[in-house]
């Protein structure tokens, strides 16, 4: 089966999108027939414009001279045909010049593109949430001038977050907002790691930066967010410098650059010491493309691993026939477990970020206020799950595959080295895997007690490891009002779990829905190689209990004595 063949099956005869998008009169005009027709289109378009550029991205990189990027052969043709084909507009509002389509379809799109080509695909992969925050917090002055021109892809835009001193504490920000009489702000600082902070793709670039105006308070909840061009509008260019790009372990066909705000001039986007919940709404649409990127990325090693152990003849496997010859290194079982434990880790992972993305449409067309709001809650207890599990995995999932190869997928030869050097930024931005985890824990289960993941996990179909995780999940509630500082050791651990439960549940709709053989394998290797790490996640988690309460009993023995602590 072709990946097209794999997402068709998982959207129509798993998800049934069909008939969600149905219920949405957003979407009405959408079913099966478009969405493979978009779908078929944009596998074409990678195909022939993006992955091609793989190799050159890594090899020859991006440029710098005085100030100015050049981004390598192609790149910047190819991202000229992706905007004037109307690629980046598949979700934007048909009112802002986009095509309407669902969250899911574009989802796909940039998997696609990540796994083709990761460094080209870093310019585009903020547009949506840059779009996102414009449209919901910018002023109708600031959406009529840049809206249209973020959702067409015609301008790209950036996310002016980290300075040298401030990562992920956003409260040590030092950049300076100053307002200005014609209503303007000049802008003064220094970010870094700027993603396509400057390049020659497209005639403007939008920066959206979080400053602090004169009268702000200390920490997070004194930042505000600035939208700063680098072409004015009058044409003029704006007083943004780009002192460098970084040498880099990968993604070299992405500059990541550090950028001079020297009274540039910006106009404030939503209103005063709000910047931070503008600046999530561009964040969380992020997150969830990020986790998509993992499984785009992991989906690439996972196709070069498999055609090389098709076509790579070692030794005889255990079970062949007497016939004197080498064997595909695929028959030998060390090889299958590989690709079958990362075929798991793929298919389970793009149910659950397909179904996340279908949510995320619920929860914003959907005509029921109590459908918006379960499905409010699911994208938001699950888009930092995927973003931090299957970012962990596509980076050990594509080093396993490189195993595959043996030395020969320790040169650049074969590309999958490079695959696994571009994969590992993904841990790190849009929030660190361990960011993630916190924000799972300590913000979205903690902050209420435990109701809405126990909620969500009891909408899941039940089974021990669920009612297991159910269980933890008071006694962590419960625990943390004596140790405060136990959900950090734990939260990593807890997000896991949270992710195997997940992919059970996944797993659990793709075999419902298919016993063919295509799915098959991947099925039997999550329950025997992936799925046990459930039990060490949740061992770890009892052994940091209090012992004065959980001693060797049960959870649910546990939990009347873990209520007693104030």
């Amino acid at each position: 089966m072709t990946a097209l063949n794999d997402i068709g099956f998982l959207l129509n005869n798993v998800l049934q999108a069909p008939a969600q998008w149905q219920a949405l009169p957003a979407f009405a005009d959408t079913d099966a027939d478009l969405a493979l027709q978009v779908l078929d289109e944009a596998s074409k378009f990678v195909a022939s414009q993006v992955a091609p550029l793989q190799r050159v991205g890594d090899e020859v990189g991006c440029t710098f001279d005085a100030g100015k990027v050049t981004t390598p052969p192609g790149f910047k043709a190819a991202y000229q045909a992706f905007w004037q084909a109307g690629w980046p507009s598949l979700s934007c509002a048909v009112e802002d010049g986009g095509q309407g389509l669902p969250a899911v379809l574009e989802g796909v799109l940039y998997e696609l593109l990540a796994g083709a080509n990761h460094g080209w695909t870093m310019a585009p992969g903020l547009l949506h949430g840059a779009y996102a925050c414009l449209k919901q917090h910018a002023s109708p002055a600031l959406k009529e001038q840049y809206l249209p021109k973020i959702a067409s892809g015609e301008w790209l835009a950036t996310m002016c977050l980290t300075e040298a001193h401030a990562g992920s504490d956003l409260g040590l920000v030092r950049s300076r907002g100053t307002p200005q009489a014609d209503g303007s702000v000049h802008v003064n600082g220094s970010k870094i790691f700027i993603s396509g902070g400057e390049h020659d793709l497209t005639d403007n670039i939008v920066h959206l930066v979080l400053a602090r105006l004169p009268d702000a308070p200390a920490g997070p909840k004194g930042l505000s967010l600035f939208l700063v061009p680098k072409i004015l509008p009058d044409g003029s260019r704006n007083a943004v410098v780009c002192e460098r790009i970084e040498e880099k372990m990968g993604l070299h066909g992405s500059p990541t650059c550090v950028l001079r705000f020297d009274d540039a001039t910006g106009w404030l986007v939503g209103a005063p010491h709000q910047g931070l919940n503008a600046m999530f709404v561009m964040m969380n649409a992020a997150r969830l493309h990020v986790g998509l990127q993992g499984i785009g990325l992991l989906d690439a090693a996972w196709q070069k691993a498999h055609t090389y152990a098709q076509e790579r003849r070692q030794m005889r496997a255990p079970k062949a026939t007497p016939s004197g010859g080498p064997d595909p290194i695929a028959e030998h079982p060390a090889i299958r477990r590989i690709l079958d434990t990362q075929r798991a880790w793929i298919d389970g992972g793009r149910l659950l970020a397909y179904h996340t993305a279908l949510q995320l449409d619920v929860a914003q067309h959907h005509p029921d206020a109590g459908q918006r709001a379960t499905a409010q809650r699911w994208c938001a207890l699950v888009t930092p799950v995927l973003k931090a599990a299957f970012t962990d995995q596509a980076f050990a999932g594509a080093s396993a595959c490189l195993q595959v190869f043996g030395g020969h997928g320790y040169i650049r030869e074969w590309g999958i080295e490079q695959i696994v050097r571009d994969a590992r930024v993904a841990m790190i931005y849009e929030g660190t895997n361990e960011i993630q985890a916190i924000d799972l824990l300590l913000r979205k289960v903690l902050a209420d007690g435990g109701l809405a993941m126990r909620t969500l996990l009891a909408e899941l179909p039940g089974d021990a490891r669920r009612d297991a995780l159910i269980e933890t999940t008071a006694a962590l509630v419960l625990a943390a009002k004596a140790d405060a500082e136990l959900p950090y050791w734990l939260a990593d651990d807890y997000l896991r779990a949270v992710a195997l439960v997940l992919l059970d549940w996944a797993w659990g709709r793709i075999s419902a829905a298919s016993s063919d053989a295509r799915w098959t394998a991947p099925a039997q290797a999550f329950h025997t190689w992936v799925l046990p790490e459930f039990d060490m996640r949740l061992a770890i988690m009892r052994q940091r209990l209090p012992r004065t309460f959980i001693k060797n009993k049960p959870l649910a023995q546990v939990l009347p004595a873990l209520s007693a602590i104030d």
